[in-house]
């Protein structure tokens, strides 16, 4: 594993892109896995500039996004599928039938569910994951549980994530209290991960990562045990980071 402590959120968005565009110049047809929540918004936004410099070509790059809020519409400007037309998608040169988002509207969650998998297995899996973290150490919308959830299903939201995902509804009330999310099986079997985190917020959940034990009682632990996880903090999220965990 391992772990980047940059200076500041601008410096981390731009690490975390360039390291997303030398994916995708390295192989031009990757499969990348993205995250939402307001950490990769500075990480989309400097992927933008890149294209805008021609360093980054999305025209064969497919996408599968981690998560939607169950029950959203996708023209909802509080669903993911909004957020990442509004920050990334709709900037860049993606083909939009090889873009990926779960179907928050669907009367079949089960089959839903089947069909991202049996998706992601067909483009021949993710190569590179991006994920945030949430202050409880959720990942995608794993919450803290008793065990790790495998595939892709429907969960429900914790308490403290819905308080903190109000500050994007106009009251806590119309956050959504469920969501497709893949799961921690899923996320697992990228080749490669890149979890983003900033703010002081998110210290005790990177600490809790990378020097707690391994519990679904904070899921993103479990990425202590995939081969190829890079971590990027600014100095904030990274304050209670030892020297060695």
């Amino acid at each position: 594993m391992r772990v980047i402590v940059d200076k500041d959120y601008q410096t981390l968005s731009r690490r975390a892109a360039l390291f997303l565009a030398g994916e995708i110049i390295r192989k031009p047809d990757t499969v990348l896995g993205l995250a939402t929540g307001s950490t990769p918004v500075g990480t989309y936004q400097q992927l933008v500039k890149l294209h805008q410099e021609r360093m980054a070509d999305f025209s064969e790059v497919t996408t599968f996004n981690l998560d939607e809020y169950y029950g959203v519409s996708p023209d909802n400007q509080c669903s993911y599928a909004w957020f990442m037309d509004h920050h990334l998608f709709g900037h860049v040169n993606v083909q939009r039938n090889n873009i990926h988002i779960p179907n928050g509207l669907t009367q079949d969650v089960e089959l839903e569910c089947r069909n991202y998998e049996d998706k992601i297995q067909q483009a021949g899996g993710i190569e590179v994951q991006l994920l945030g973290i949430g202050r409880n150490g959720h990942i995608g919308f794993n919450e803290p549980s008793s065990e790790f959830a495998a595939h892709t299903s429907l969960v429900e939201l914790d308490q403290g994530t819905i308080e903190a995902n109000s500050r994007f509804f106009d009251s806590r009330d119309q956050v959504p209290r469920q969501a497709i999310s893949m799961g921690i099986k899923s996320i697992m079997k990228a080749r490669r991960i890149l979890l983003l985190a900033n703010g002081s917020e998110k210290a005790e959940a990177i600490y809790n990562t990378l020097c707690g034990p391994i519990t679904p009682q904070c899921p993103a632990s479990v990425l202590q045990l995939h081969p190829d996880v890079t971590i990027m903090v600014d100095k904030e999220a990274g304050k209670d980071l030892p020297r060695e965990c």
